[in-house]
């Protein structure tokens, strides 16, 4: 009798194997290609946004550009030179020094216009000089706030200002002025700010006012000083560069909309205080390094307050600030005055911004000074 024949045994596991359906393939590790794609375009997008927030580099002086140093120039403790000029009388014969901080765009050759017999009359010795990146000043790539301070000192120093001089500090250049106010008091004789701008940042202000003012602004004007305080990489772009998002209104083809009719009148006249090339001259080695960078310092957020600041020494310090200035609010100016009880806050009716162009201005300021100075029984 033939034996059965014995099918071989199949164990559990192999049999589960055996009836399994495969599962559908999904493709070859389908969740890491995709985090490959997503970090590929990540990659891809930041190098693009990075080529475009990059100013190009800055024209170079001395250099293969033809930009041509002309101007005297001192030295500053990290090695840059900056570009001055001289008016007035003798520095030897002065019995006032005036240093005079120009404001956006400008440069040394936008000295404040003093009459020359004025000059005279009171003695006065007026330098003013290239903010870092100006004109024919060199770049800081570390520029701030207290190095803006400290290349004044490093220019009073440089030409002999001791122990002490006036500061005459216009709309942006306004932050050097407050900056000396609260880092290098003690070489102050007087402080006279003109138009100064005031940061929206500053803690300190009434809600109330605050929106006040950020409601008179114009949107490109708002956009500009959020996107120079929170995104300060992109500030040469979205001002300088772009044109399809409002920018600031100084920087857009409507820029005379900034200025009411009396500033109107002021700039008819420039040309027969400033030369056009001078104009030129001030942005010459870039905007970057001249102009975006004053709006990343005018709205950083900075380690003092001028409301915060205390009596430096009882020096004179005034604040010129016109009732219809689009560009700076005067209910903020305001604020900031009454907060300071030895500041003198003159509020001028029916005026703009560009007070230092006003006819008799300049001189009207310059004698205030001193005649404060006198009252004070203060001498250089």
């Amino acid at each position: 009798m033939a034996e059965p024949v014995r099918k071989p045994r199949i164990s559990a596991a192999s049999a589960r194997s055996h009836t399994r359906r495969d599962a559908p393939r999904r493709g070859p590790g389908f969740p890491g290609f995709v985090r490959r794609l997503v970090m590929l375009v990540g990659v891809v997008v930041g190098s693009m946004i990075f080529k475009m927030i990059t100013p190009p580099p800055g024209k170079v002086l001395n250099g293969p550009d033809g930009i041509k140093v002309t101007a005297p120039r001192i030295e500053t403790r990290d090695g840059r030179y900056l570009a001055y000029r001289e008016v007035g009388v003798r520095k030897e014969r002065a019995r006032h020094y005036i240093v005079h901080v120009h404001g956006y765009g400008g440069s040394r050759l936008d000295t404040i216009a003093i009459p020359a017999e004025v000059m005279n009359e009171l003695s006065l010795y007026v330098v003013s000089f290239d903010r870092a990146g100006y004109g024919q000043s060199d770049p800081n790539p570390k520029r701030s706030l207290k190095s803006d301070v400290e290349d004044v000192e490093d220019l009073a120093d440089g030409i002999g200002l001791r122990p002490k001089f006036y500061v005459i500090a216009s709309s942006i250049g306004s932050y050097v002025g407050w900056g000396l106010l609260k880092y290098k008091p003690e070489r102050l004789a007087g402080v006279a700010f003109t138009a100064p701008m005031v940061n929206y940042w500053w803690p300190g202000f009434p809600k109330s006012e605050m929106a006040k003012a950020w409601g008179s602004q114009r949107t490109g004007d708002k956009m500009s000083y959020m996107v120079a305080h929170y995104l300060p990489s992109f500030t040469f772009w979205y001002n300088m560069v772009q044109k399809r998002l409002p920018r600031s209104v100084l920087e857009s083809e409507d820029g005379n909309l900034a200025f009411n009719e009396r500033d109107q009148e002021a700039i008819k006249m420039l040309p027969t205080i400033i030369a056009p090339e001078h104009y030129k001259e001030a942005t010459q080695q870039g905007t970057y390094e001249s102009k975006a960078k004053d709006w990343i310092i005018m709205n950083s957020d900075w380690a003092f307050t001028p409301m915060s600041l205390e009596n430096p020494f009882d020096i004179p310090v005034h604040i010129w600030q016109g009732s219809e200035d689009s560009l700076v609010p005067a209910n903020l100016q305001r604020h900031v005055a009454s907060s300071l009880p030895w500041v003198k806050y003159h509020e001028l009716e029916g005026e703009g911004h560009l007070l230092d162009y006003y006819s008799g201005f300049p001189e009207k300021m310059v004698r205030t000074l001193q005649e404060d100075s006198n009252q004070k029984d203060f001498t250089l």
